[in-house]
């Protein structure tokens, strides 16, 4: 490899940083390491390096930008059927967007899962152009200068390091190929056991709307994000804000003889089928997540309000049953500073209507 890189020089280093920072399994920071222990020694400048580095890491980082901005979350959902990694990548990237703001981009290069999601998120949650090719340049000149500058400290033992693997030639190739299989099964595996955690049945936007005209009407639970909140405030009517983690940690406080649908906008119903799953395991049979989420009930036509209240409001869509047998909503606290219900239904299961 440092023979390629060095016969090939800067157009080889910009084509993988380029290739890896638009996706394609190719890792550049070992590339990057050799370029720098090979400029150590003179075969190559450390600026030129580092200059078509960062101008190409700039370059693919700004493509996913301008994919979010054009495409919306269609992008990041595709990334999470591509990717090896769970869905719930961009659950945990939005909360990271959400608590470090445009930060984020400068550390994202360095977090495994985040850096792809955080570019098309960013143009999801239109982030200024500006402000994104600020921060993400600084990430990008943190990313290439730590790996070109690892290589210049330890170039020694980088040398040595090659030379161990030229003379070991194809026994050091199978260590490496095998190295790089078993990450590839892992992953498969960790994907593979989140989809079986999630695989439980969904409900229709058509069939939710059905029940919501029955008396009582379903508990309708909006999971989405703070950030996808602030950027989507439409919500399905009579939908009460419980954040993922709270639903989880407070599930006993749904009612077992009440439906409860769950809906979200992230990839695969991710979030809103990992909570059923939860409910389910604990021996509620009445939970499900909407398919489609939030998307689903939109294109179907069906009513949406922009704000949520800070009670759950009734049920609108059907005609009002007589007042005696209409059943009233569980109770639920203000939200918090976040917008979210500190609790779920406060009203003791035993006392919530028939």
């Amino acid at each position: 490899m440092s023979d390629l890189i060095a016969h090939y020089g800067l157009a080889l280093i910009f084509a993988n940083v380029l290739a890896e920072r638009v996706g394609l399994p190719l890792p550049a920071m070992p590339t990057l390491i050799i370029a720098g222990a090979l400029s150590a020694i003179g075969n190559l400048s450390a600026i030129e390096v580092f200059g078509v580095s960062v101008v190409a890491c700039v370059l693919g980082d700004t493509l996913w930008y301008a994919a979010g901005i054009y495409y919306g979350r269609r992008v990041i959902s595709l990334l999470c059927r591509i990717s090896v990694s769970p869905d719930s990548c961009v659950r945990q990237t939005e909360n990271r967007f959400a608590r470090w703001g445009a930060l984020t981009l400068v550390v994202a290069k360095f977090v495994p899962g985040l850096s792809t999601v955080v570019r098309p998120l960013a143009g999801t949650l239109r982030l200024g152009w500006w402000p994104f090719e600020l921060f993400n340049g600084l990430g990008a000149v943190l990313w290439v200068g730590v790996s070109v500058g690892a290589g210049i400290v330890f170039h020694d033992e980088i040398n040595d390091l090659l030379l161990w693997l030229r003379d070991f030639g194809v026994v050091a190739f199978d260590v490496v190929l095998t190295l790089a299989l078993v990450f590839i099964a892992f992953k498969w595996w960790q994907r593979r056991r989140f989809n079986e955690l999630l695989r439980v049945a969904r409900i229709s936007a058509d069939e939710l709307r059905q029940m919501m005209e029955k008396v009582p009407p379903p508990i309708i639970v909006d999971l989405r994000s703070v950030l996808t909140r602030e950027q989507d405030d439409r919500h399905i009517p009579g939908a009460i804000v419980v954040s993922l983690d709270d639903a989880v940690r407070r599930m006993e406080q749904f009612p077992l003889d009440r439906d409860v649908v769950f809906y979200c906008n992230c990839p695969n119903e991710a979030s809103a089928a990992f909570v059923a799953r939860k409910l389910i395991n604990a021996g509620y049979t009445r939970v499900r997540p909407l398919l489609g989420g939030l998307e689903a009930w939109v294109s179907a036509g069906y009513e949406v309000e922009a704000r949520l209240a800070a009670h759950s409001p009734t049920v609108p869509p059907a005609p009002a049953p007589p007042a005696a047998s209409v059943s009233a909503p569980p109770v639920i606290a203000p939200p918090n500073a976040n917008g979210a219900s500190p609790n779920i239904p406060s009203v003791p299961r035993a006392s919530l209507p028939d």
